[in-house]
């Protein structure tokens, strides 16, 4: 990767603030047409993270920050660099669903400066030869647009499992591992290198036999890709289903192109995220009613409003908080506002009541059988038949046993389950270690909850990313996990593994993990099992 733009001049403007102000503000413009336009030509996923890459160049705040500093002196580049870096500062400081957007800030700061200078954005550089790309980290939009005909694979040196550069380059099944520390320092142009994303594992200057070794891997995993689509079941015909995470009801078709069995999360956000005011009752009925005709008898679960402080939503929650990852989000922020949760669960019902698929509703961030009981009564109360939780904090496990007994059914995400294991926020760097699905601590606490849900005869599923790992997927399933629910790319790869192992198989190698000490300890007992 090429290194990012010189740092604009510190000398003070030379011109008329009004036109520099203009210049600026159609170099704004520009970005923000580009990178819509970009967002539309890749589709899916990698959209709806452009489009928010857009609106971050339009956001009218940092236009008025912009030319409140050019009306003081300074320089339309400098304004423009110091507005995005105050506002990066912000977003760092805020933590969790925040911090994840700097990154994406930081380059449409770039984009804006490049524009004004009249040169090239930096971005990805051209190759007539297939080749694995190594950056300290990746713009979505330029992950979005990746040659998928030369791009072997991709590693960063910063960013994290739920970074728009992980979640892109899932989306877009190239092979990627992100937050390698050390990376650029260790490597040069031309380093021979094995990238294994199932691992995690980055290995510079091979020997010939680990080429071998890794091609024939490849090979293996290519052939899982061309086996015909069944649905997910273990060698001994134990059904566990794959289910998709989507974000919107455009990206239903690719979806079920790669078998999706059902939606395992439906995320709502994207109605809510960057309006003045909450989405009207019939807008939202429109979305959740196109969702579910796409899976006419198939499950889809939605899951309702995921935000507050760490996502702020001006008709939801403008209170700042000290620390936004342990305040009043998720089902805490809902409660506060009710009425938005009670209209969302109003649309739902309308949806369902206009189609033949099998809704279920959970909410985020369920901590305890209390907030399980209040939800559900609320789903009862709009006439929904399957209300459940979602399993994200540690304290939800523990009561595991409580929580079933309102629960229709709990889906685990791993992503948060495992930050606040841990408190250690998943997407800063420093403790980046510590955000492992395959601690024993965290399939520790996902075997209580797949236990209780067992005793209950009510379902356990996984929505995380912790899903899309194959050799992970079969020890979830050990673990009592009925049901897998991941970006569809990962299909393939899970659904191949799980026909490898009966359930006792699976059983084995969770018991075996569970009695490591550490997260590649029991990725080694499972292997070894």
């Amino acid at each position: 990767m090429p290194e990012p733009l010189a740092p604009p001049s510190t000398e003070p403007l030379a011109g008329d603030a009004a036109e520099e102000t203009q210049r600026v503000q159609t170099a704004l413009a520009a970005v923000a047409a580009e990178l819509s336009e970009r967002g539309r030509t890749a589709g899916g996923e990698a959209q709806e993270v452009l489009e928010a890459a857009s609106l971050m160049a339009q956001d009218p705040a940092l236009a008025d920050d912009i030319a409140g500093r050019i009306g003081q002196g300074t320089n339309g580049e400098r304004a423009v660099h110091d507005a995005f870096d105050q506002f990066k500062t912000m977003l760092i400081a805020l933590g969790g669903y925040m911090a994840e957007r700097a990154t994406d800030l930081d380059d449409v700061s770039q984009r804006v400066v490049a524009r004004l200078r009249g040169v090239p954005a930096p971005g990805v550089p051209e190759s007539d030869v297939p080749f694995i790309l190594l950056a300290r980290d990746l713009a979505p939009a330029d992950t979005a647009t990746l040659d998928l005909e030369r791009t072997l694979a991709l590693v960063t040196q910063d960013g994290g499992p739920t970074s728009h550069t992980a979640i892109l380059a899932r989306s877009k099944s190239i092979t990627a591992v992100v937050g390698v520390e050390g990376l650029l320092a260790a490597v040069e142009d031309g380093t021979r290198v094995i990238v294994d994303a199932k691992t995690g594992l980055v290995a510079l200057d091979p020997t010939d036999a680990e080429v071998e070794a890794a091609t024939a891997e490849a090979e293996t995993r290519a052939a899982r890709a061309d086996a015909p689509i069944t649905d997910g079941a273990l060698a001994d015909g134990t059904k566990v289903p794959l289910l998709a995470n989507v974000g919107r009801p455009e990206d239903a078709a690719k979806a079920l192109e790669l078998g999706a069995e059902g939606v395992g999360l439906f995320r709502t956000e994207f109605l809510f995220l960057d309006a003045k005011e909450a989405p009207s009752v019939a807008s939202q009925t429109d979305s959740y009613t196109r969702m579910l005709q796409a899976f006419e008898g198939k499950k889809v679960v939605v899951r309702v409003l995921d935000a507050g402080a760490d996502k702020p939503l001006a008709f939801l929650n403008d209170a700042e908080e000290e620390n936004p990852a342990l305040g009043l989000r998720g089902i805490r922020a809902l409660r506060a506002s009710e009425q938005i949760l009670r209209d969302q669960l109003e649309a739902l019902a309308a949806a369902d009541a206009a189609t033949n698929a099998d809704l279920w509703v959970m909410a985020p961030m369920i901590a305890n059988q209390e907030e399980t009981e209040y939800f559900v009564a609320l789903g009862r109360e709009h006439g929904l038949k399957t209300v459940g939780a979602m399993a994200e904090v540690p304290s939800i496990a523990v009561l595991a046993d409580q929580v079933m007994e309102a629960a229709d059914f709990v889906s685990i995400g791993t992503n948060d389950l495992t930050q606040y294991t841990f408190a250690a926020d998943r997407m800063l760097g420093t403790v980046a270690s510590f955000q492992d699905p395959w601690h024993p601590a965290v399939l520790r606490l996902i075997q209580m909850l797949g236990e209780a849900g067992a005793a209950a005869g009510k379902p356990v599923g996984v929505c995380g990313e912790a899903a899309a790992d194959p050799a992970l997927a079969v020890v979830l399933v050990g673990l009592g996990v009925t049901t897998l629910s991941m970006s569809p790319a990962a299909f393939a790869d899970v659904r191949a593994e799980l026909l490898e192992h009966t359930l006792e198989q699976a059983k084995a190698k969770a018991a075996a993990s569970l009695t490591a000490t550490t997260a590649q300890g029991a990725r080694d007992a499972a292997a070894a099992a």
